[in-house]
């Protein structure tokens, strides 16, 4: 009865999204206090969210403070030579926008970060592709399946997950899954090429695009609506070397993310708009974005908190487990990667990793396939992982850009689901884990 409500709760959540019947954040809420209520567990109900919430909080602040941050790299100008770069090298070409897009994805998806990647990214190509009036969704496609693709590094977390649980070396599981992970990339391309194409047909070229250079703003020079503009072209290479500087703590320090975007935005608030008023304005000018994607954060932990505190999340994995028949014992491998697609969708990486994928290889062992095997297998589902309603990134991706999410998840779901095949068949032809055994 509990795994049919917890079945129930994540079909019920995802419906009401995707047709647009209820927001992500009220369902978030919503739906696990049902459900929770219903299966009788009304006791422990709010120590039950308040445990979520108190796991997924970090990342709130630090998603809260990044999007201050990079709001205010956008006001004072730092991407407007990238943005124009990229414009020029386009030649107005949608087709040339959407390949450079996926290019860029994953290069810069490579620090195995989705909101690091996020943040960089959607600075420098979103005003791009509003400029061309280009469909956003394209771009929140070609970077989440870009960040999907290359979160399969040994410091983006999956990979480590599934080493961890089964005791195999996350090195060797890395390199051995280089193959699929190139084919996965090539894929990425041909998506963005697919998706390019569309746009083209649907906008055109436009030989000549003109953008303002930075350098063309000054302090004085109003904006469109009337107010003084906040484009801050003479301190260009300070925001530069301070950005600079925060992506190498990011990637190479050990300072939390929350302190050092907070200390950041506080950095650059100061120095470029040193006047009270004036940091006020660009606060409350990125506020509705900044809290819109915390707020669903701090939501989706009450989501996780009943998951895990009803034991809903152990009960989905052994009926999954439960439900395979011995005669199917020698396919466990396909059939661990084929259960990867939807769960790591419906729950966290962890609940999947840590709890169901020790009871699928404890079960591929009886016929003779190893943990390694079981181990790549799992990974297929990392490529549809990120429309999970669950991952914090996700939500900074279309806030910033501006889509709803059930928009996203519909817009990307069948090119994410390619990449799970590539990736599969990939592993199948070259061996990585066997179809049979």
């Amino acid at each position: 009865m509990l795994s049919i409500l917890a079945f129930g709760m994540v079909a019920t959540f995802m419906t009401l999204i995707m047709t647009k019947r209820m927001s992500a954040m009220i369902a978030l809420i919503i739906v696990p206090t049902a459900f929770a209520l219903i299966a009788g567990f009304s006791a422990g109900l709010g120590e039950m969210m308040l445990a979520g919430i108190r796991d997924i909080a970090p990342t709130g602040v630090m998603l809260l403070f990044a999007i201050l941050y990079f709001g205010i790299m956008i006001d004072a100008g730092l991407f407007d030579p990238l943005t124009r770069k990229v414009v020029e090298l386009a030649h107005g070409d949608p087709l040339r926008i959407t390949m450079g897009s996926a290019i860029l994805g994953l290069v810069v998806a490579l620090d195995g970060d989705g909101t690091t990647t996020y943040m960089i990214t959607l600075s420098a190509l979103l005003p791009l592709y509003k400029h061309m009036k280009m469909d956003v969704r394209v771009l929140t496609c070609i970077l989440i399946m870009a960040v999907a693709a290359m979160n399969l590094v040994p410091w983006g977390g999956p990979t480590s997950r599934a080493a961890i649980a089964l005791g195999v070396d996350p090195r060797a599981l890395f390199l051995s899954l280089i193959p699929p992970v190139l084919t996965t990339v090539c894929w990425v391309l041909f998506t963005a090429w697919m998706l390019g194409r569309a746009e083209r047909k649907r906008l055109g070229v436009t030989e000549r695009v003109a953008m303002p250079a930075p350098g063309q703003l000054d302090l004085s020079t109003p904006d469109s609506d009337g107010t003084p503009s906040t484009r801050r072209p003479r301190l260009y290479w300070f925001n530069a070397a301070l950005t600079a500087a925060l992506m190498g703590v990011l990637l190479f320090g050990d300072v939390p993310l929350q302190v050092l975007f907070m200390v950041a935005f506080a950095i650059a608030a100061m120095v470029n708009y040193p006047q009270v008023e004036m940091q006020r304005e660009r606060v409350a000018a990125h506020a509705s974005n900044a809290l819109a994607t915390a707020g669903l954060v701090f939501a989706a932990g009450i989501f996780t908190g009943v998951l895990s505190g009803t034991k809903m999340v152990d009960a989905m994995a052994n009926t999954v487990t439960g439900f395979i028949p011995d005669a199917l014992g020698p396919y466990m491998a396909p059939i661990t990667a084929l259960v990867s697609i939807p769960f790591t969708v419906l729950i966290s990486n962890d609940a999947f990793y840590f709890g169901m994928l020790p009871v699928l290889a404890q079960s591929a062992g009886h016929y003779g396939i190893t943990a390694m095997e079981v181990a790549r297998a799992s990974l297929v589902g990392q490529q549809i992982h990120l429309l999970s309603p669950l991952v914090a990134s996700t939500y900074l991706l279309v806030a910033t850009a501006g889509v709803e999410l059930g928009d996203h998840q519909r817009f990307t779901m069948k090119w994410a689901l390619g990449a799970c095949a590539v990736f599969m068949v990939t592993c199948l032809l070259l061996g990585l884990f066997p179809w049979y055994a």
